[in-house]
């Protein structure tokens, strides 16, 4: 980038500039903030007495006492996350590379003067950074790769669950939450060997120069960590075309091998479940607006940016959020289930788009109130149009020599704009790592936006907080009765969400609190209610059937084979009954011949294992809006090349045939509280309904750590041991959703 224009006596007319030396600029700063040791402050009561229920909640297995911080290694920082395009004479086969080659004009404020994709936090006086970069990578999208939730789980999966199959179970769950490290691992060691390969846990790792076996182990770390990374979506085959076209690349020929695996009878969309997607052409990154400019893009990462209307479907999702999974039993495979439905929830509800890149129209056509995935999880009202790069345009940018033409370079502003704020309500994920982020490996700041930018993870827990608040649930209280006997209450719960709520993992679960008060706010009567730690109690503040999955020291309870758990209600009359709405499975019996699936009957213990889920037990999670009827659903399951299991699957179980699950209406569940006066210690003055979610219950956590030991399982032990949520709409362990306030009953 040598040029004479500016030398005295050569050719050409020197640049000139506007004199800027009189601006008074800020004394320069240091990028990195250091991040101080995580306090535990000793004068807050409140605090300590969460640290002690704690302690005497949950046992850990191997252990007699909690771990200590200094005993629990740091997760590999971001920094070591670092895998770059190769000059294009080295490349003789795919490569995928780190998000830290995007953020460079996908972050905002990546060129130091303009600061699109931003908006003014009131509330700091800092900017919001709502660019691509920013709002994915503190999203759980972006943390999957160092989730410390889901490592805990993965240890319990093969210490516990199926510790004869742990290589197999690695592989298979890494592919989804460290997707391209796992991808560029079976690519590189197909080509080498010949076989695919197997990608462990221990794999994420790796650091530094990492060379073995004539591959870079390191990089394949550095990928896997960076999550559900940009190329794993915007280089996705989406749709008949684009996966006949990728099915031929040999790059793919692993993903064919998963495909066999985990969806050996679907077709279509169907054989993507569970991650198993194919992947473009390499040179090829897919975006959904037209008129794209490609020498920015070309220049940096010897990339072809293409416009696809694959990347703004919700079939990209579903591939992922439809989990089908093998049912493990001493070692074999004796069944296959739908883990996760979400994608399918919604194709069978209101909001439904009823179209599909693998076929034509859907069966039942399109919903009255259809919305695609990213028209929920990827908007922000603060934000609607912006240009998606911060790069040097000619228009806004000092002149330059050499500089590309205006026509190349130059961005319009897109009036579709879409934040990848992807957020459900995970918020003990997310504020796992704005606390502690030295110990997942994450930076603490963005490193453009650095000090002038709200941290990015502090800005996720806030669009956690208003989806639940704004977006997800209503709960109301109607007709309310009272008798000499009893005080009866209606109380309605609507869903909101285009899918069940909950969704997504079957341990997620939300609960009503529901409360008599006197005329100065105390409680007389309760269902629902928690102790600190955000476990269900009775009266007697004891923790009610089904909170509790493991004795003192991780002893078995001897009525583990009884599945003790809170059934679905119609109508609630005792302090120790609570409505919560869930997912509840049970592991195959301790036999050796076995019968699982949808229609089978529990036999085994309630399990949170994903590969043991034989049966299920209970499914009151809430319906969307017009939730299709079995065989609207099944119609629409062969169309997307599965069978009626995904139709099965989908529905409600052990719910007493409630007509709010019938389908067909409002998503939501009604119910009456019927409280005997004789119960109530005092005099009634008002009633208050309030909806709460917890993301990882209690019974989770517990069985987290009786199921696992190492540094997994102590990582997650000390961060929801010392997680703060006081002050926050999660305070208690439970995220509040809708709230009535309390209501006269006169």
């Amino acid at each position: 980038f040598s040029s004479v224009d500016n030398i005295q006596n050569e050719p050409g007319e020197p640049i000139a500039y506007l004199n800027q030396n009189w601006i008074d600029l800020e004394a320069p700063h240091g990028h990195h903030k250091k991040t101080p040791a995580p306090v535990i402050s000793k004068k807050s009561q409140h605090k300590a007495e969460w640290r002690a229920a704690y302690l005497r909640a949950y046992p850990l297995q191997g252990r007699t006492v909690p771990p200590k911080r200094s005993e629990i290694a740091n997760m590999p920082s971001q920094t070591y996350d670092n895998v770059w395009m190769p000059a294009p004479e080295k490349v003789d086969h795919r490569n995928f590379v780190t998000s830290d080659q995007c953020l460079g004009c996908h972050d905002a404020g990546s060129t130091g003067l303009q600061f699109d994709m931003t908006a003014l936090d009131a509330e700091s006086g800092k900017l919001l950074n709502l660019s691509p970069y920013a709002t994915w990578r503190t999203s759980p999208m972006g943390l999957a790769g160092r989730d410390p939730i889901f490592f805990s789980q993965l240890a319990s999966e093969t210490q516990t669950f199926h510790k004869e199959s742990a290589e197999t179970v690695e592989t298979v769950c890494l592919g989804c939450h460290a997707a391209l490290g796992q991808r560029q691992s079976q690519i590189d060691h197909y080509a080498q060997s010949g076989d695919c390969g197997s990608f462990p846990r221990e794999a994420l790792n790796q650091v530094g120069l990492g060379l073995a076996e004539g591959v870079d182990v390191a990089a394949f770390a550095a990928l896997g960590r960076d999550g559900i990374s940009c190329m794993t979506c915007h280089q996705m085959a989406v749709g008949k075309a684009a996966s006949e076209a990728a099915a031929k690349l040999d790059d793919n020929t692993c993903a064919k091998q998963r495909q066999d695996t985990l969806n050996p009878h679907a077709t279509g969309f169907a054989r993507t479940f569970t991650g198993s997607f194919l992947m473009a052409d390499e040179k090829v990154i897919y975006g959904p607006h037209k008129n794209l400019k490609k020498t920015p893009m070309k220049n940096a990462l010897g990339l072809n940016p293409t416009t696809s209307s694959g990347i703004s479907s919700s079939e990209m999702c579903g591939t992922c959020h439809t989990v089908h999974l093998p049912v493990l039993h001493r070692g074999e495979t004796v069944a296959h289930i739908y883990e996760q439905t979400t994608f399918a929830e919604w194709a069978f509800s209101d909001f439904r788009d009823g179209v599909s890149l693998y076929s034509d129209s859907l069966p039942s056509g399109q919903g009255s109130k259809w919305v695609s995935c990213a028209g929920c999880h990827m908007r922000d009202k603060r934000l609607t149009e912006s240009k998606v790069a911060s790069i040097q345009e000619v228009s806004n940018f000092p002149a330059a020599s050499f500089m590309g033409s205006a026509e190349n370079l130059d961005l319009e502003r897109r009036k579709d704009y879409a934040p990848h704020t992807l957020v459900g309500l995970n918020a003990f994920l997310v504020s796992m790592a704005r606390q502690f982020p030295e110990l997942l490996g994450l930076r603490s700041q963005d490193p453009m936006m650095v000090a002038k930018g709200l941290d990015p993870a502090a800005a996720t827990e806030r669009f956690i907080y208003e989806t639940a608040m704004n977006d997800t649930a209503d709960i109301s209280i109607g007709a309310i009765h009272q008798s000499n006997k009893a005080l009866s209450v209606d109380v309605r719960v609507n869903n909101k969400v285009g899918h069940k709520f909950p969704s997504g993992v079957g341990f997620r679960r939300a609960f009503i609190t529901f409360e008599v008060l006197d005329s100065n706010g105390a409680v007389l009567w309760a269902s629902g209610r928690t102790d600190s730690i955000g476990r269900l109690v009775g009266p007697d503040d004891n923790p009610i059937a089904g909170e509790v999955w493991w004795g003192p020291n991780c002893t078995v309870p001897p009525d583990r084979l009884k599945r003790p758990h809170q059934p679905h209600f119609k109508q609630i009359s005792k302090e120790h009954q609570a409505q919560i709405y869930q997912s509840l499975s049970a592991a195959p019996p301790n036999r050796d011949t076995v019968s699982c699936g949808d229609d089978a009957k529990p036999e085994g213990s309630l399990t949170t294992s994903f590969l043991s889920i034989c049966s299920e037990v209970k499914d009151n999670r809430l319906l969307p809006d017009g939730y299709l009827s079995l065989a609207e659903r099944t119609a629409i399951s062969t169309a997307l090349g599965a069978d009626a299991r995904l139709a099965e699957s989908a529905g409600s179980v052990a719910v007493d045939d409630d007509p709010d699950y019938a389908g067909g209406g409002p998503g939501g569940d009604s119910l009456i509280y019927e409280v005997p006066i004789d119960q109530i210690k005092g005099v009634p003055e008002s009633v208050r309904a309030r909806l709460y979610y917890q993301s990882i219950p209690p019974f989770y956590l517990q069985d987290r750590y009786c199921t696992a030991e190492g540094q997994d399982t102590d990582r997650l032990y000390w961060l929801a041991e010392n997680l703060d949520l006081s002050g926050t709409p999660a305070e208690g362990w439970k995220l509040l959703v809708a709230d009535t306030k309390p209501v006269s009953i006169k």
